[in-house]
This record gives C-alpha cells, sequence and structure tokens, in this order.
C-alpha cells in the first residue's frame, strides 16, 4: 500500500468519493467497476479528454496520473474494449471513453484513431471502517443505487432510443425535457439507462430544465450490457419512482447506442415490469432504413410501436413524408423544430389530461400501477 497523488479523478468514480491524496495496492482485481489508478502515456490530438467528477472535459497529457474505472466497451463510433483477465502494476492498457472507463483496447473506429495508453499503476483503495487503515479494492457499486426487483408504481416514462449512437437521442431527450418543464410546468426526471459511463448527457438535460438525472453508472455499472442493463434500469427508475422531495410529473430516460447494439437496450424494453406503465417511445433514426427496422423491431420483437420519429431522417421532408405516409408515425426534428417535437411527445402522453398538468397532478398524483 503506497500513497499517490490523482491529477485527475474520473467521472466514472462519482458514487466514491475519491480523495485526489489515495492510497493504492498491487493486489487488483481484474473486473468491470473496479477502480484503478493509471498513468498517461500518450500525447493526443483527438479523444484526449477526460471528463472529471464536476462534468468539465479536462485534456489529458502524458504522466497525468488518473483515477478510472474498469470496464467493457462496444462503440461503433468509437473505442470498443474488454476488461483483461488478469491485471498486474505496469501493464499497459487504454482508455476507453471520456467518462475515465478503462480497459483492453480490441477495435477504434477511424475517425478517433488509435486510444491513449495508461500505465496501470495499482487499485485506489476504499476505507469502509472509518479510522481504520483496512482498506479494500474500490468498486462503484460501494455506494450505488439499491437493487429493485420488480418496479412497481410509476409516473409516465418518455423512452428515447435510437438506431445507432450519434442518431440525435440526447438532443431528443434535452427537448422533451425543455418542453416539459418549461413550457408545460411539469416535475421531469431524467435517466441514462445503458451506455458507457459519462455525465454529459444528463447534465445537459438538467440545464434544460429536469430536477433529478441518475443513470446506470448510479446503479454501480461502468458501462451496460444485455444482462445488466435491466438490473441497472430498475435501480435508476426505482430511485427515480421513490421521491427525495416532491414526486415526479414524468420521467424522461434516455437508452445510449442503439436498438441492436451491445449495450441492452432491448432487453430494457422486453421487461414486463418497465413496459407495464404508461409510456411513449420516442425513436432517433438516421436515414429511412433505420427508420424502417426501428418500426419492425417495436412491432414484431416488442410487440409495440413508435410514437414519434426523430433524429437525422427527419431533416427534411422527404423523410417525415417518408415516415408519416408509409409507417404512419409522426415524424418531427428536435433541433429545426423543438416546439412542433415537444407537442408531439405531449401529444403521445395524454395532452392537456389531468395527469399531466402540474395543478391536478399535485393535487392527485398519478401513478400507473404494474
Amino acid at each position: 500500500m503506497k500513497r499517490i497523488h490523482l491529477d485527475k479523478i474520473a467521472s466514472a468514480t462519482a458514487s466514491l468519493d475519491i480523495s485526489p491524496q489515495a492510497l493504492i495496492s498491487d493486489e487488483i482485481v481484474s473486473a468491470p467497476g473496479y477502480v484503478l489508478a493509471v498513468r498517461a502515456l500518450d500525447r493526443k490530438n483527438v479523444y484526449n479528454q477526460i471528463e472529471t467528477l464536476e462534468g468539465r472535459m479536462v485534456r489529458v497529457y502524458p504522466g497525468d496520473v488518473i483515477a478510472g474505472v474498469l470496464g467493457h466497451r462496444r462503440a461503433l463510433h468509437g473505442h470498443a474494449g474488454v476488461v483483461p483477465m488478469h491485471l498486474t502494476p505496469g501493464q499497459i492498457i487504454h482508455l476507453l471513453n471520456l467518462g475515465g472507463v478503462i480497459g483492453q483496447c480490441t477495435s477504434s473506429n477511424p475517425q478517433v484513431g488509435p486510444p491513449l495508453r495508461v500505465e496501470v499503476l495499482g487499485s485506489v483503495l476504499h476505507f469502509p471502517v472509518i479510522g481504520t487503515r483496512q482498506g479494500v479494492p474500490a468498486h462503484i457499486k460501494m455506494n450505488a443505487l439499491p437493487a429493485v426487483k420488480t418496479l412497481g408504481a410509476s409516473p409516465p416514462v418518455v423512452f428515447i432510443s435510437g438506431t445507432c449512437m450519434n442518431s440525435g437521442k440526447t438532443l431528443a431527450a434535452c427537448e422533451v425535457v425543455r418542453y416539459l418543464a418549461g413550457r408545460k410546468g411539469l416535475k421531469v426526471g431524467v435517466a441514462k439507462l445503458t451506455g458507457v459511463s459519462l455525465r454529459r448527457d444528463t447534465l445537459s438535460m438538467l440545464d434544460c430544465g429536469a430536477t433529478r438525472a441518475l443513470s446506470f453508472t448510479d446503479a454501480g455499472y461502468p458501462s451496460t450490457d444485455a444482462q445488466s442493463a435491466p438490473e441497472a434500469a430498475r435501480a435508476v427508475l426505482g430511485a427515480l419512482c421513490s421521491p427525495a422531495d416532491e414526486a415526479l410529473d414524468v420521467i424522461v430516460a434516455e437508452l445510449g447506442d442503439g436498438l441492436l447494439g451491445e449495450y441492452g437496450v432491448l432487453p430494457i424494453l422486453e421487461q414486463p415490469d418497465v413496459l407495464g406503465r404508461q409510456v411513449v417511445h420516442v425513436c432517433c433514426a438516421v436515414d429511412p432504413v433505420g427508420a424502417f427496422g426501428a418500426a419492425s423491431i417495436f412491432k414484431n420483437t416488442l410487440k409495440s410501436t413508435v410514437d414519434v420519429f426523430a433524429g437525422p431522417v427527419t431533416d427534411n421532408l422527404v423523410g417525415r413524408s417518408y415516415i408519416e405516409s408509409g409507417l404512419g408515425v409522426a415524424a418531427r426534428n428536435a433541433h429545426l423544430d423543438p416546439e412542433g417535437f415537444g407537442q408531439a411527445v405531449f401529444a403521445a402522453l395524454g395532452g392537456d389530461a389531468p395527469a399531466l398538468t402540474t395543478e391536478a397532478h399535485h393535487k392527485e398524483p398519478h401513478h400507473v400501477a404494474v
């Protein structure tokens, strides 16, 4: 055990309150969620930043000592990587994402170039008993949201999914929040349910008027997959349904990556206790083929429907006309027509029904029984 100064503490570690003056150990548990101290080895011109605990993006320089979290990543437009079976001090691994998830890179998209290499220094220690020097390897589940076996009562949920990453999901989620909170005066909670740890998206939604934000990282997962995603989603949605101060009127939940990606979007939407409530589905597609495929997945796999399409496919009348005439679904562009997009989502929620007006809701809170 030795003391080390951490130059940068990644946002993926936020649940642990890690001090810059940390104690580390040579004993490393090589599994997702464990926190390591690593030293940056490269100077990169792209993909060269890390998100701090405050949500700031700061540049990584050679020699920086960073606290990151072991995890997997399967990104189409970024790095893909895994947690090695064994790790020892001095071993070289990689920074896989901006939130500070680290692992062994297996593939990269040419747009981001090779990953930034980091040297493993040791496990960051956590001291569960105050006043003792009996440290254990820190894991982000140590202060995580409690597990929820089955979701119960809930306010309505707006799910924002997409055909792939970078399809406009976060923009759409932000505009939904802005409309519901700013124009309709609703108390909105937001969630990021799948993907790789990064606070940027939920912070953007808070900036748009959300009152509370949680993500799968708060449930103790550095990234999600088909097995972990439903567990993480239940923990996050369950926590949002347990008000810290006042009940929410609606939850906006972004599902990172795409419907057919490997982060567990479909496994969440296939859960009966997730869909057994009042939900609205917004799907962001890049092109008409993607919109057609998404509509088919919702119909044939989920036995459900998309309520509103958004994303680049709606950038002009060509895509919007195909979706509305060919698929029979509302198509609105969250960037070019945020007002119309917000109205379409609000209408799918029930419009000005009593359950979705602030005054009526606070008199008689709306919860959908499962």
